[in-house]
């Protein structure tokens, strides 16, 4: 979520209309509320380092709705990012070592591809006359998601180390500000 516009977040090629003081902008990009609910409870179970969680447990520590966090659980499963347990001592945990685990890897096992152009992927778009170019606009757009989303793990975000170039973006001053 951005910091100086709540409700606005990024990831998929398209317009939103925001709702608030940022309503004016018309961002790229957009972060459902599924992803950013599966990123929290992957990253709670990321730092709970293979102790298994419920999905109550999950939703309780995050403050998210724990039915619609049980659907996500179940996808994530099935994309075998998370796997379950049951029982006494059951819940859901890692299938796999944080650090193996992308942003790029959660978006897409609940979303899709990380960029598309009216229901396409970017190198599948075309255009003619003036805006024939405008594929390689757009094919630039998802070369730069995948230089941030395939690169950050979950352990990188529970440790807080993010790589050098993400650093350097959210670094700038100029990236949080809204447009």
């Amino acid at each position: 979520m951005h910091p100086l516009c709540p409700g606005v977040n990024v990831y998929s090629l398209g317009q939103v209309q925001a709702d608030g003081p940022c309503s004016r902008q018309n961002p790229l990009v957009h972060i459902p509320a599924k992803v950013d609910y599966a990123m929290r409870a992957l990253l709670t179970l990321a730092a709970a380092e293979g102790e298994p969680a419920t999905a109550d447990a999950l939703a309780s520590s995050q403050g998210l709705p724990s039915k619609f966090l049980g659907s996500i659980l179940n996808e994530l499963r099935r994309a075998g990012i998370v796997a379950s347990q049951r029982g006494a001592e059951g819940g859901y945990r890692l299938a796999k070592p944080a650090s193996s685990i992308t942003i790029a890897d959660v978006m897409r096992a609940l979303d899709g591809p990380l960029a598309e152009v009216r229901g396409l992927r970017p190198e599948a778009a075309q255009y003619e006359g003036a805006a024939e170019r405008l594929q390689d606009v757009w094919v630039a757009v998802r070369a730069s998601l995948r230089n941030v989303l395939e690169h950050i793990t979950l352990e990188d975000v529970v440790g807080g180390r993010l790589p050098r170039n993400v650093a350097k973006l959210t670094a700038d001053p100029d990236a949080w500000l809204p447009r």
